[in-house]
C-alpha cells in the first residue's frame, strides 16, 4: 500500500467512526476540569471511576474525557501526588455529556507533632503526576518549578531534565542535545507543532529565543508515541504555552542585574494577565516578556597543525621555488584574540482565547511572537603563518622540534554596523519567531476528536553588517610551551601598535536574511476500545501535513577606499586592551578602527563578491504528510500497552547555485527528492504498585538532513583545487530505539528513577573532507580536495540514566525544609563508514555530539517565607566536528555551570529574588585532538540579577 492511500484510508476511517459512533452512543460521557484551591489547573490527575473499570488522565490543562459511561450515579476519584485523595459524585444521562469540576487540597504531612503544609511543592507536584501517568518515557518540568532555578530561557531551564545538555552562544544555552544527539536530530514543537529554525545552515531551533516565563510546561519525550511527529532521533521537546486561567489572575515580574564583563546593566520585565467570563465559557490570556541584557565576551582561538615548510631560495626548471619540509611538533599556524561587546534584547508577546461551545465542543487560539535583537561589536586581532613561499630560511627557528618563530599576517578587524536607530553602530542579527494555531477539541457520542491548524516562520535579517580590516606582517615569537594558553609576541614589540604599519586591507557591506515557514495541520480520533475486558482502553488514528519553505538569500560588497583611508593611523581608533581580560592579561587586543567611524561611512557603488555569499544561497520546499493507528489498551490491572504505526512520507524540491572559480555562476540546479518512512512503536507500562512504575518501549525516529546539505550546490575553486558540494542524494538518518525505565514516586511529592537506553542509528549524515580521484561532478577535474556532506553507515548509542527529587521532609526541625535534586546520565557510542581525508575508513571515533557523562544536582531550602538554592550542571567532553584525520578533529570540552538563587515572600503575592549565574565562570571551550589544544576559549564572566515578583489569583 502506498503511503498515500494509507492516509487517504485514514481520512475515510475517521469519517465512518465519527458518523457511526454519533449514532451507535447508548451511554453518556464525563468531562471536567481540575484545578487547585487557587484555580490553577492540574495536568497528570488520575481519574477513575473504579465499579465500571473506567480510567483517564487530564491533559495540560487540567481537562479530562470519559465515555462509554452507563447511565447512573458514579463516583469519580481523583489522585495526585502531593495532593489529598478527592470523591465527587456525578450522575450520568444516555447521549449527554456532564460536566464537572474538582478541586484539589493539598496534602498535609505530620512529622513529631508539626504539620507541614505541601508549599513550594506544586510546580513539582504537577510535573511528576503527569510523567508518572504517561505510558512512554518522558520527564515535565513546569513553569513554577524552572521559577526555582535561575534559567532566563527555555535552553537554560532545559538544561536541568536528565540526558540533556546544551551548547551555548554568549554564555546562554542555546542548541539542545537530548541523549548525546546532535540538535538537528531532535524536534522541538510548540504545543505539538514544530518550530521553524532561524538558523541558515542546519534544522537547530535557537532555545535561548524563548523566555521562559511564557510557556507553561516542558515536556521531554524520550521515547515518542506514534500520533507525535517521527524526526525525533534523541527525543521530542514539546512547549506548551500558557491557557486562559479558571479566574482572574495577574502576575508580573520586574528586575535589574549586571553583567560583571561589562559592568553594564541588565533589564527584565514580564507581565501575565487573564480571565474567564462568568458563564465560564470564554476564557483569555495575554502576557509579555523583556529582556534586556548588555554583556560581552573575552575569546582567543587557534589553528593547530603539524606541518612546516620554507622556501629554500631555490626554483626548479619552471622557475617555480623548491619548498623543503621541516619535521615539527604540533604548532599554532593561526592565533586570534577577540573582544565581543553584545546587547541583547528579547521580546516575546502571546495571546491565548478559548471559547466552550457546550460540553462536547470547544475551540482555541493560541498565539506567540518572539523577536530578538542581536547587537554586536567585535573586534579581531587575527595573526596567520605566512605561505611556505613567503617565509625563507632566516625568517623561523625551529628548537628540538618546536616551531618558536615564524613570520606572520597580521589583520586588525572591527565589526560592526551602520548608524542607525536599529544598528547603533553594531551588527544587528534580527531574529523573530511567530506561531499562530487555531484548534478544536470535540466529542460525538463516544468519539474524541481534537484537530489543529498552525502557521510558523522563523527569520533571522542582518543587514549591513560592515567589516573593516588593516593588514601588516611581522614576525613573531610562538609560545606553545603551554598549549591551553598558546600566546603569540612580536620579536620587535612596537610592531603591534604601529598604526601606520598596518595598511589598508578591505571595508566590506553584507545582507543576510533567512526565512522558514511552515503550515501545519492534524487531527486526530479517538475511540473507547476494551479488548480484554480489563478496563478502559482506546483506538486512536490521525493524519498530519507539514508544508515547509526555507530560503537564504544572502550578498556581500566590497568597497575601495584605500586612497581615503591608506593606514590604520588615517582613522579614529580605539583601544580595547583590557590587564583583566578573561582568558588572561597576556592577550593584548590592541587598537582598531572605531566602529562609530565605521558606521557613519557613506559605502556605495561596492563590488559584489560572489564567492562570499552565492554557495550559501538556497530555496528548499520540504512536504510530509503523516498518518497513525495505535491502540492504548490494559491488559490487566498492572499492565498496559500502547502499540501502533506511523507513516510518513517526505517530498523534498531543493535549489541551489553552481559556481566556477568563486564567482563564475554557471546556473541554478533544482533536484526532487521523495522517500517513506515506516516507524512502527511499542510501549509497556508496568504499575508495580501505585507509587512503583516500570516502562519497556521500542520506537523507530527519523532525523532528515539539513537543508543546506541537501541543496545540489556546486562550487569549483581551481585556484585553490578544492570543490564544495551539496549532496541532495542524502537518506534520512534513521534509528531503533530500545528503553527501559523504572520509577518510584513518593508520596511526599519526589521520584527516584533509573533506565537504560539502546539507539542503534543508520545513515547518520557527516561532512567528508579528502581527496577524490575521479571526475565524480562532469567539472573536468580530478585530484581536488572534496568537501561533501556524506551518510556514514551505522552508530550505536547506549545509556544509563538515574534521577532522583525529593523534599526530605522526614528529618526533623527545620532539615526537613531543604529538598534534593539530582540526575545523572551516562552514554557510550561509536560511528560507523566515517572516511579520513585518504579515504580509508576510521574505527576510532564516538558519534559526533555524544557527552560521555552529564550531570544535573542541586541543593535548595524553602520554608513558607525563604527559598534558596545552589544549582549544578555538567556535561563532559565530546567530539563536535569530524575532521579530515583524528589530529584535526574538534571537540566541544567539559563544561561546569554553577547557579544560585534565593526569593523571599514579603506579603502571599508579593516576592523579592536575587539570581547569580556562571559562579565558575565556565569558558566555551574547543580544543582539537587532544584536550591541551585550545581551539577556542570564549569568557562570559558571572551575571546578577534581582527584582520583584507578583502573582494575584482569584477564583
Amino acid at each position: 500500500m502506498t503511503p498515500i492511500r494509507f492516509l487517504k484510508l485514514i481520512i475515510v476511517t475517521l469519517i465512518l467512526i465519527i458518523s457511526y459512533s454519533s449514532l451507535q452512543a447508548q451511554s453518556g460521557s464525563v468531562k471536567g476540569i481540575i484545578t487547585d484551591e487557587n484555580g490553577i489547573y492540574m495536568p497528570g490527575a488520575s481519574v477513575q471511576i473504579n465499579s465500571i473499570n473506567k480510567a483517564t488522565i487530564s491533559d495540560f490543562d487540567g481537562k479530562f474525557t470519559l465515555v462509554n459511561v452507563p447511565e447512573g450515579n458514579h463516583t469519580l476519584k481523583v489522585q495526585y501526588l502531593g495532593f489529598s485523595d478527592t470523591e465527587q459524585q456525578t450522575n450520568v444521562e444516555v447521549s449527554k455529556t456532564t460536566f464537572i469540576s474538582i478541586v484539589l487540597k493539598s496534602k498535609s504531612v505530620e512529622l513529631d507533632d508539626v504539620t507541614i503544609i505541601g508549599y513550594g511543592n506544586s510546580g513539582q507536584a504537577r510535573a511528576l503526576n503527569t510523567q508518572k501517568n504517561n505510558i512512554n518515557i518522558t520527564n515535565v518540568v513546569s513553569t513554577d518549578q524552572i521559577g526555582k532555578f535561575p534559567d532566563a530561557n527555555i535552553g537554560d531551564a532545559v538544561k536541568r531534565i536528565p540526558g540533556i545538555t546544551m551548547q551555548v552562544d554568549q554564555g546562554e544555552a542555546r542548541n539542545i542535545i537530548v541523549r548525546g544527539l546532535s540538535p538537528q536530530l531532535n524536534s522541538v514543537t510548540l504545543n505539538g507543532s514544530r518550530i521553524p529554525s532561524a538558523e541558515g545552515d542546519n534544522r537547530n531551533v535557537q532555545m535561548d529565543l524563548i523566555p521562559s516565563d511564557m510557556i507553561q510546561t516542558i515536556e521531554v519525550n524520550k521515547a515518542v508515541t506514534p500520533d507525535m511527529e517521527g524526526d525525533a532521533l534523541g527525543g521530542s521537546v514539546n512547549l506548551i504555552t500558557r491557557t486562559a486561567p479558571q479566574g482572574f489572575r495577574l502576575s508580573a515580574t520586574m528586575g535589574s542585574g549586571i553583567n560583571f564583563i561589562t559592568d553594564k546593566r541588565i533589564l527584565n520585565g514580564s507581565i501575565l494577565i487573564g480571565d474567564r467570563s462568568k458563564n465560564k465559557k470564554f476564557g483569555w490570556m495575554v502576557s509579555a516578556s523583556i529582556n534586556d541584557n548588555d554583556f560581552g565576551s573575552d575569546n582567543f582561538e587557534a589553528e593547530w597543525t603539524d606541518e612546516f615548510e620554507f622556501n629554500t631560495g631555490i626554483n626548479d626548471p619552471d622557475g617555480d621555488p623548491i619548498l623543503e619540509e621541516v619535521p615539527v611538533n604540533p604548532y599554532t599556524n593561526e592565533f586570534q584574540i577577540r573582544t565581543y561587546l553584545v546587547e541583547r534584547i528579547r521580546r516575546s508577546f502571546a495571546a491565548n482565547f478559548d471559547y466552550q461551545f457546550n460540553s462536547n465542543h470547544s475551540v482555541f487560539l493560541k498565539t506567540m511572537y518572539n523577536w530578538r535583537d542581536d547587537r554586536e561589536n567585535r573586534f579581531r586581532l587575527e595573526h596567520k603563518i605566512l605561505d611556505a613561499e613567503d617565509i625563507g630560511a632566516d625568517d623561523f627557528t625551529v628548537a628540538n622540534g618546536n616551531v618558536t618563530r615564524f613570520p606572520v599576517e597580521v589583520k586588525r578587524q572591527t565589526k560592526g554596523g551602520i548608524n542607525n536607530s536599529r544598528n547603533k553602530n553594531r551588527r544587528l542579527e534580527d531574529q523573530r519567531m511567530q506561531n499562530y494555531s487555531l484548534g478544536g477539541n470535540h466529542l460525538f457520542g463516544n468519539v474524541k476528536v481534537d484537530w489543529m491548524a498552525s502557521y510558523a516562520r522563523a527569520s533571522e535579517e542582518r543587514l549591513n553588517e560592515r567589516y573593516a580590516e588593516y593588514e601588516s606582517e611581522y614576525i613573531i615569537n610562538n609560545d606553545n610551551s603551554d598549549p591551553e594558553f598558546p600566546v603569540y609576541t612580536p620579536v620587535n614589540a612596537t610592531d603591534v601598535n604601529n598604526l601606520s604599519g598596518f595598511e589598508y586591507g578591505e571595508i566590506t557591506e553584507e545582507n543576510k536574511y533567512t526565512k522558514e515557514e511552515d503550515v501545519n495541520f492534524f487531527v486526530n480520533l479517538e475511540v473507547p476500545s476494551d479488548f480484554f475486558g480489563k478496563g478502559d482502553g482506546s483506538i486512536k488514528f490521525g493524519v498530519r501535513s507539514r508544508l515547509k519553505n526555507k530560503i537564504r538569500d544572502n550578498n556581500f560588497f566590497e568597497f575601495d577606499l584605500e586612497s581615503d583611508f591608506p593606514t590604520l593611523s588615517d582613522v579614529p581608533v580605539r583601544d580595547y586592551t583590557d590587564p583583566d581580560f578573561l582568558a588572561g592579561s597576556q592577550y593584548q587586543a590592541g587598537i582598531y578602527a572605531d566602529e562609530n567611524w565605521l558606521g557613519n561611512l557613506n559605502l556605495v557603488n561596492g563590488e559584489s563578491v560572489p564567492d562570499e555569499f552565492l554557495r550559501a544561497n538556497f530555496d528548499v520546499d520540504e512536504n510530509v504528510y503523516a498518518g497513525y493507528v495505535m491502540a492504548n489498551q490494559k491488559l490487566s490491572e498492572k499492565f498496559s500497552i500502547l502499540a501502533g504505526v506511523r507513516v510518513e512520507h517526505t517530498t523534498i524540491s531543493a535549489t541551489g547555485n553552481r559556481i566556477e572559480d568563486e564567482e563564475n555562476v554557471v546556473g541554478e540546479i533544482t533536484e526532487e527528492q521523495s522517500y517513506t518512512n515506516f516507524l512502527p512503536g511499542i510501549h509497556f507500562k508496568y504499575d508495580l504498585s501505585s507509587q512503583t512504575i516500570f516502562r519497556f518501549a521500542w520506537t523507530n525516529t527519523l532525523a532528515r538532513p539539513n537543508y543546506v546539505d541537501l541543496v545540489p550546490s556546486l562550487d569549483v575553486i581551481s585556484g585553490d583545487e578544492e570543490i564544495v558540494a551539496g549532496n541532495p542524494d542524502l537518506d534520512p538518518t534513521t534509528s531503533m530505539n530500545f528503553d527501559l525505565m523504572a520509577e518510584h514516586y513518593f508520596k511526599s511529592v519526589g521520584i527516584v528513577s533509573g533506565g537504560l537506553f539502546y539507539k542503534q542509528i543508520d545513515n547518520f549524515i557527516y561532512t567528508f573532507r579528502g581527496e577524490t580521484f575521479d571526475d565524480r561532478f562532469g567539472t573536468g577535474t580530478t585530484g581536488f580536495d572534496i568537501f561533501q556532506p556524506l551518510n556514514g553507515d551505522d552508530a550505536s548509542i547506549f545509556g544509563v540514566e538515574i534521577a532522583f527529587q525529593r523534599q526530605l521532609d522526614f528529618l526533623p526541625g527545620f532539615a526537613k525544609n531543604f529538598s534534593i535534586y539530582l540526575n545523572y546520565t551516562y552514554l557510550t557510542s561509536s560511528a560507523d563508514g566515517i572516511r579520513n581525508e585518504d579515504g580509508d575508513v576510521r574505527s576510532d571515533l564516538d558519534l559526533p555530539n555524544t557527552a560521555p557523562s552529564i550531570f544535573n544536582g542541586s541543593l535548595g531550602y524553602n520554608d513558607d517565607k525563604f527559598s534558596v538554592r545552589l544549582s549544578a550542571n555538567f556535561s563532559e567532553d565530546y567530539i563536535d566536528e569530524i575532521g579530515g584525520n583524528s589530529f584535526e578533529d574538534r571537540y566541544y570540552d567539559q563544561q561546569f555551570f554553577l547557579d544560585f538563587n534565593a526569593s523571599y515572600a514579603i506579603t502571599k503575592n508579593l516576592s523579592v529574588y536575587a539570581d547569580l549565574n556562571n559562579i565558575t565562570n565556565q569558558p566555551l571551550r574547543f580544543y582539537q585532538g587532544i584536550s591541551e589544544r585550545t581551539m577556542q576559549a570564549e569568557y562570559y564572566e558571572r551575571r546578577l540579577t534581582f527584582g520583584l515578583k507578583y502573582d494575584l489569583f482569584k477564583k
